[in-house]
């Protein structure tokens, strides 16, 4: 049965969880794949993820009034000199009788910010926080120095061709809290893409100015669920003011079969598990909703290809792992060159007083540090086994809709999304061919009809900005004005 099935391929995770740095992909272990969930269901149509009660939103609205300078950025502490932006951080009540608030941080375009489109970022796991990962150790303006103080300067920030808004959802990741603590046990993507879509709509109250702006929503991993699902309610609602034009997400969670097969065929096809193992796997795993195979023998085979992860890291198979910590005098730190350690110096950067009171973050309602992924969501209660059908129903409505992935990430691997996108069957417009940063290949891309573009990012992780920002940013600027790289 489907359950048993996903109890051993936790038993797979749970080994790489053990060994690797912890993140927005050990939540994906954790809250996607855990027994104590709900069992998953899979989605036979877009009617799945049923539109909201219009009433039940609208009754949601609330006054903005003399908000959005309270919001205003002074200065972050250790940020260097010359910036040429404006920054704001704050909250966005989404549920007032339950004292549901999520928390934001925005960076204005650099230059003309007015004549940019907007886009909303969200990270994934579920539960994890796209402060601490997006902003801070990919796509954002800045990143944090060794010594968990210093901020230095992303030459490859994306809000170099976008007004960035960075989103920490649901309630209960990162400085995002609920006065009703049940609201912890009670996340799933439903509640998640209603949350989102009420933060967008009072956001945009108090930035009237990116009303009708083009808006386009980009996220990662477990975003492959928020990501679609919200742009689903925004085309459902109707709201003239949000002027959605496409959605990016990159190593994305899509389909669940795919997935998880495609997970284990890249592990064999990069020489990390042996012949005698993957063809265990094909033989003895069923991957479909409904498994009725001999757990046993397929359970054996995952045990023995966890044992990768015990020596390196699953999210980007030729990185290296973390090793040090936080230092008293920064260490030299390049773009170019992630550091492991990163998601450390974030950390506590985070959990600085200082910080927080920059940000007008309200520690004083968090009953948990600021972590890069939720340490107090229970259970996560509704997660669709496909994605697929709101994928396909963006893409006959006529918006764009781009996948990329990251080619050294083995956790959502470029093999899991070849798979789900073939689902489609989409017919091909552009054939399989490079793409490239000056002379140099920057990853491969193939386009389809009905305005759907996969592209890969070559030598990129699980979060590509992170490994490849001049990629990135590359990516997204052909993605923000419709052609193909």
């Amino acid at each position: 049965m489907r359950r048993v099935f996903l109890c051993l391929l936790l038993c797979f995770l749970v080994g790489i969880e053990a060994s690797a740095t912890t993140g927005q992909g050990d939540a994906l272990n954790k809250l996607v794949f855990d027994a104590f969930r709900l069992e998953r269901k899979a989605v036979g149509s877009s009617s799945s993820f049923a539109a909201p009660r219009i009433s039940n939103l609208r009754s949601r609205n609330y006054s903005q009034q003399g908000l959005k300078e309270n919001d205003r950025i002074e200065y972050l502490p250790g940020q260097p000199d010359g910036v040429d932006f404006d920054e704001y951080a704050g909250y966005v009540t989404v549920d007032q009788k339950a004292g549901r608030a999520l928390f934001y941080y925005f960076v204005q375009a650099v230059g003309d910010s007015s004549s940019k489109p907007l886009l909303l970022w969200l990270n994934g796991g579920p539960g994890c926080s796209s402060l601490g990962y997006g902003a801070m150790q990919e796509l954002g303006p800045f990143r944090v120095m060794s010594d968990g103080k210093t901020l230095f300067r992303n030459p490859f920030a994306w809000n170099r061709v976008a007004n960035v808004l960075f989103l920490e959802s649901p309630a209960g990741v990162g400085f995002s809290y609920s006065n009703t603590t049940s609201d912890y046990s009670k996340g799933g993507d439903r509640r998640t893409a209603e949350d989102n879509y009420v933060f967008l709509v009072n956001w945009m109250e108090r930035f009237p100015e990116y009303k009708g702006r083009d808006f386009y929503i980009a996220g990662e991993s477990y975003a492959g669920h928020f990501v679609p699902q919200l742009a689903t309610i925004i085309l459902q609602q109707k709201n003239a003011v949000i002027n959605l034009k496409g959605i990016m997400v990159g190593n994305a969670v899509i389909n669940d079969a795919t997935d998880s097969r495609g997970m284990f065929d890249y592990l064999w096809t990069h020489a990390l598990i042996s012949d005698e193992t993957i063809d265990a796997i094909h033989k003895y795993c069923n991957f479909s909703p409904n498994t009725t195979n001999q757990e046993y023998r397929c359970g054996h085979a995952m045990s023995v290809a966890r044992e990768v992860s015990r020596t390196l890291n699953i999210y980007n198979i030729y990185a290296p792992l973390c090793s040090g910590g936080i230092t008293n005098t920064p260490k030299r730190l390049s773009i170019r060159n992630f550091d492991p350690c990163s998601e450390n110096y974030v950390y506590v950067y985070l959990n600085s007083a200082e910080v927080q009171q920059k940000l007008h973050a309200n520690v004083t309602k968090l009953n948990y540090t600021w972590s890069g992924c939720s340490q107090v969501i229970q259970q996560w209660s509704d997660s669709p086994s496909t994605i697929l059908p709101l994928i396909k129903e963006l893409i006959d409505r006529n918006i764009r809709v781009w996948i990329y992935s990251g080619d050294i990430d083995g956790r959502v691997p470029v093999t899991s999304t070849r798979y789900s996108i073939n689902q489609l069957m989409l017919l091909v417009k552009t054939q399989w061919y490079p793409w490239y940063i000056g002379s140099k290949v920057g990853g491969y891309s193939v386009s389809y009809h009905g305005n759907l573009t996969f592209a890969t990012v070559r030598g990129a992780g699980h979060e590509v900005p992170s490994y490849q920002a001049q990629q990135a940013l590359q990516l997204v600027t052909f993605f923000l004005k419709g052609h193909i790289p």
